[in-house]
């Protein structure tokens, strides 16, 4: 006998409506507390200085004004700060890129699950672990104070994130085709090249994003060895605070620049991301 057909609402049936609903109010309870921080950063940004030190509270600015956004961008150089990020964060993405994917490969088809191991534990191991002898390094070779020690620091949070990330998804492709371009005269270089980096590019992407994200936050390295001129985005906006007068519209404007691009990059390339997890890119060896 055939059951009775469920209630629809539109294409989705009752059942299938209630368990969105139950995972919508699971997530929105889940994220509260980080909505709750980001749209209060929001607010702060938008209101007049009174407004932000006023008791109670007032959450939603009756007058929104973009002034501590003006503020910031006249009268600090948020924009010098900003291009820094970019060097260090980018370039040190590109370089775990140029690095990381030949290893991964090498490692994965090697099955040396003990460099993977290990590339694991120094992605774990907290960078303080190395701040001490890098100081030491860079202050003998002069370049404390300059982009070129925070750029390279980050490697050791950049290139780890894209080894292991490949390591997982070269061994996830099909070996027959690795095979039978060997078979039709490839070079192990070729290979890899024209037949394994093109099946890679999900984990190419996520690694790559992972990486940046990663370098993009760091705020240690960035402490220790920038100099004035040279600070990253988050050394700048903890240098805001000061012991005398915190100035919370500014401050919040800056930690809206600070995590503007991250958030840019996550909704545009959210699909590859995804996609790259889905598809083996955090399976490890």
């Amino acid at each position: 006998m055939a059951g009775a057909p469920s209630r629809r609402f539109g294409p989705i049936s009752f059942a299938q409506l209630r368990e969105h609903l139950a995972l919508g109010f699971a997530l929105l309870v889940l994220m509260a507390p980080v909505l709750f921080v980001f749209l209060w950063v929001i607010s702060l940004s938008l209101k007049q200085e009174i407004d932000n030190t006023a008791y109670p509270p007032v959450f939603i600015p009756s007058d929104p004004t973009l002034d501590n956004f003006r503020t910031l961008f006249n009268e600090t150089p948020i924009l010098l700060y900003f291009w820094n990020s970019v060097l260090v964060s980018g370039g040190a993405t590109l370089a775990a890129l140029i690095l990381g994917v030949p290893a991964g490969y090498g490692i994965a088809k090697s099955k040396a699950h003990g460099l993977a191991v290990l590339m694991l534990i120094s992605r774990l191991t907290p960078g303080l672990s190395y701040l001490i002898p890098l100081f030491a390094l860079f202050q003998a070779l002069g370049l404390v104070g300059t982009l070129w020690p925070i750029g390279i620091t980050h490697l050791v949070i950049t290139l780890p994130i894209v080894i292991y990330i490949m390591i997982g998804y070269f061994e996830t492709l099909p070996a027959e085709l690795e095979e039978a371009a060997r078979i039709d005269g490839c070079s192990m270089w070729q290979t890899f090249w024209h037949i394994a980096v093109p099946l890679a590019r999900p984990g190419i992407v996520v690694g790559a994003i992972l990486s940046f994200i990663y370098s993009w936050n760091n705020f240690v390295f960035g402490a220790v060895f920038a100099g004035r001129t040279t600070r990253t985005m988050p050394v700048a906006v903890y240098n805001m605070l000061t012991f005398e007068q915190v100035s919370w519209g500014p401050l919040a404007a800056a930690a809206i620049v600070v995590m503007l691009p991250v958030i840019v990059l996550t909704v545009v390339i959210q699909k590859d991301i995804v996609g790259g997890l889905t598809a083996g890119g955090v399976k490890g060896g």
